[in-house]
């Protein structure tokens, strides 16, 4: 059965609200995932809760997670709209909330044979944008995200909003450059690097599997020495004003580009 927390001073609630802070949630190795869609999204993908907070148990789905992360040895808690409201810092608080074990960021955690395509963002700022990606390779069948430097958390509350559940669907790896393109080099992958600078248009080449597309940073692109370690620099056409694309539209673009090649082929 769930248990009742009507305190602001419980610990269970003020680890949870602790998490809003990049530092506590490195400390602690949780991060906080917001909404009932988003929750189950996790769920469908064999994710459960350490702790799940919620204030109505009244819809079915949120019944079905409240006994599965039981069942799998997490704690329900059953709690005001206040106190969620204090966890999360929103004024709007969603109906339920989750504290869950973060994931192996590690290159070597990631298999590139077990899909055709990965995206990779360098020094990425934006945590909204990095959801964005993420949910951008969730829809293109991506087997995820790495991201290069010093990137936004994607843990972050904002990022995983952002994902919409595509957090817990897409691997996550973070490496510096320097630990990427030994990795990268070790097997098969073609990096396809997208820069104003580069003269060949997107839908030029015929891009091989397994293909890394990436992307730079929001406001200074890629540096040079990193455009030079591409296979290949390409550049979607800007036919009006703007001199380029926001970098999680960009991301996109350049991944349904390879996606529809590999499809019409």
């Amino acid at each position: 059965m769930p248990r009742q927390i009507t305190a602001f001073s419980n610990p269970l609630v003020k680890q949870a609200r602790s998490l809003r802070d990049k530092k506590n949630r490195r400390a602690e190795g949780l991060f906080l995932a917001e909404g009932l869609r988003i929750l189950t999204e996790a769920r469908a993908a064999g994710v459960l809760p350490e702790q799940l907070f919620f204030s109505d148990a009244s819809h079915p789905l949120l019944q079905a997670l409240i006994e599965e992360t039981e069942a799998a040895g997490g704690d329900a808690i059953e709690t005001s709209g206040d106190i969620l409201h204090k966890i999360s810092g929103k004024e709007n608080p969603q109906a339920a909330l989750g504290v869950y074990r973060a994931f192996d960021t590690s290159l070597a955690g990631i298999d590139r044979s077990a899909a055709p395509l990965w995206i990779v963002a360098q020094a990425l700022r934006d945590p909204g944008n990095l959801g964005t990606i993420l949910r951008t390779g969730d829809a293109v069948g991506a087997g995820g995200l790495i991201l290069i430097d010093d990137c936004a958390d994607p843990f972050s509350a904002e990022a995983v909003r952002a994902s919409m559940g595509a957090l817990f669907t897409q691997r996550i790896a973070a490496a510096r450059w320097e630990a990427f393109v030994p990795w990268l080099r070790s097997g098969p992958g073609q990096l396809i690097g997208t820069s104003l600078n580069a003269t060949e248009d997107y839908q030029a080449p015929r891009y091989r599997k397994p293909a890394f597309v990436l992307v730079g940073n929001e406001q200074a692109g890629l540096p040079e020495a990193y455009e030079r370690e591409c296979d290949m620099l390409v550049k979607m056409p800007m036919l009006g004003k703007a001199d380029s694309l926001n970098a999680a539209v960009a991301a996109a673009v350049m991944a349904y580009e390879v996606v529809n090649q590999w499809r019409r082929r």
